[in-house]
């Protein structure tokens, strides 16, 4: 295979894969995109590697910033703004793992918490109430982990996680 073909398999395979992960094909193929550029791209040139408009490219790379994964760059005597991405993969995986936390577990722990707390008392009810409430403990323990993993990754419990997860 050719770095032209494996570049492009690359960034459309991590487009793909985008929407498994909550994010859209577009915002994915960007992040791919700046992920393997040796230099910072400007938006024209993410536009025309990318073929999609302005509109979609300044949305994207505002969503890819806001998740903390590109950051705007300028260059001297440039009017365009450019963008590069985290190169750091464990630096990455955190900030990932941190937005998907507030974005989808955190929610679902607010209404795991309200529904375990009704107060019938028929079998169903009691059944419900066992069920939600285990799950709920279950991911507050996991997200209470995942919170402490990726406040500090330099621990002893991060770096074992980073070798169990290569």
């Amino acid at each position: 295979m050719e770095y032209a073909e494996a570049r492009n398999k690359f960034i459309q395979s991590w487009g793909a894969l985008g929407s498994q992960w909550g994010i859209n094909k577009t915002m994915a193929q960007i992040h791919a995109l700046l992920m393997i550029s040796e230099q910072p791209l400007s938006m024209e040139d993410i536009m025309e590697e990318l073929q999609i408009s302005r509109g979609n490219a300044s949305m994207n790379l505002r969503g890819l910033m806001d998740w903390g994964l590109v950051y705007k760059e300028f260059k001297a005597g440039e009017r365009r703004e450019y963008f590069s991405a985290e190169k750091n993969v464990e630096d990455m995986a955190v900030k990932i793992a941190r937005e998907r936390s507030k974005r989808e577990i955190k929610p679902a722990l607010r209404i795991l918490k309200e529904v375990s707390g009704i107060k019938e008392n028929n079998p169903e009810a009691q059944q419900f109430v066992k069920q939600t409430g285990e799950l709920y403990a279950f991911m507050e323990k996991a997200d209470n982990v995942l919170d402490k993993v990726t406040r500090q990754k330099d621990t002893l419990l991060s770096k074992f996680l980073m070798k169990f997860l290569r």
